[in-house]
């Protein structure tokens, strides 16, 4: 099926089986007497500090599922050609993601959250200074889309196309944003090259190996700053897109795993694909669904896209 490719912004792969104490120079007179008496305030006992309560997800509590289903706007902040998100401002994306979801919400008995995809690292047909074949966008750039976010309830996922870099390389370079309560993590092996490779000539791929020691640090990143749980979503149109796909890790608590069924076509060719992909799926992946404005034929309504079988638990808008 072809995709947009992301840093070029042209169609292209084809492939359906696929975040004290005051010091004595400012003691008052009638603390120093207090002092020199033996009847100061440390007398008094101390109260016991109250734990800080972890900060929650939009909607409340900490675990994403199963209280929550996620509709959210793809693509790169001022890039128009790789996603809807790119075609309005911050404050207007936020806005067009609320009302995205609300269309959903009439179909789900949880709560639909809106959401930002934010393309953070792009693949690009050009090796680049680093000689990687991926643009990797300062951090700064995409605050105001964070910001928006977060005043508007709207949650985020960054997404990674590292080309020749891997995807731990990257996710670390954005590590301020995954702190952030929440901001989730999406990898897009369709971009992820082995060396030699370029994009368009290839579809990528990636091994569980690889996915398997990002989520590691994703999970140990979150446990440390007290981090409700975070979504980490593998993208995937063909089975050879995930190497070893049954040895990825679902037992980490910190993290829900999300399968996203990506790619275009008629609503036949998707169906084959969703229900293939699913085939020895590891326990614990709960299933994502992906529409395109513009390349599906036709592109399926809330309704229909929430009558697949699972029901998606995120869906997103390129």
């Amino acid at each position: 099926m072809p995709r947009l490719s992301t840093a070029i912004a042209t169609a292209a792969c084809a492939a359906l089986l696929l975040t004290g104490c005051g010091d004595a120079a400012t003691e008052t007179p009638d603390q120093a007497a207090a002092t020199q008496s033996g009847s100061g305030a440390s007398s008094a006992p101390e109260a016991t500090p109250s734990p800080t309560e972890p900060p929650e997800l939009i909607g409340g509590g900490t675990e994403l599922f199963p209280d929550r289903r996620f509709v959210a706007l793809y693509g790169h902040p001022g890039t128009p050609g790789l996603g809807v998100l790119g075609e309005q401002g911050p404050e207007e994306s936020a806005q067009r993601a609320i009302e995205l979801a609300k269309q959903y919400q009439p179909y789900s008995e949880e709560k639909v959250i809106p959401s930002f995809e934010i393309i953070v690292t792009s693949a690009s047909s050009d090796p680049g200074p680093d000689g990687n074949y991926s643009n990797e966008v300062p951090v700064d750039h995409f605050i105001p889309y964070i910001e928006a976010a977060e005043k508007n309830g709207v949650y985020v996922v960054l997404d990674l196309q590292p080309g020749q870099s891997d995807f731990l390389s990257q996710a670390k370079q954005y590590e301020e944003l995954l702190k952030r309560p929440n901001v989730g993590l999406a990898l897009d092996p369709e971009w992820r090259l082995a060396p030699g490779q370029v994009h368009l000539q290839q579809i990528g791929s990636v091994s569980a190996e690889e996915i398997n020691e990002t989520t590691e640090w994703l999970a140990e990143l979150t446990a440390e700053n007290n981090l409700p749980q975070k979504a980490v979503i593998l993208h995937q149109f063909s089975m050879a897109m995930i190497q070893n796909r049954e040895n990825i890790k679902t037992d980490h608590p910190e993290l829900e795993i999300i399968l996203h069924a990506d790619g275009h076509g008629t609503p036949e060719m998707k169906k084959e694909t969703w229900g293939v992909l699913q085939q020895g799926l590891p326990e614990g992946i709960h299933m994502a669904w992906k529409n395109f404005y513009d390349e599906d034929t036709p592109t399926f309504t809330p309704e229909q896209t929430y009558n697949l079988e699972p029901k998606p638990w995120f869906v997103s808008y390129q």
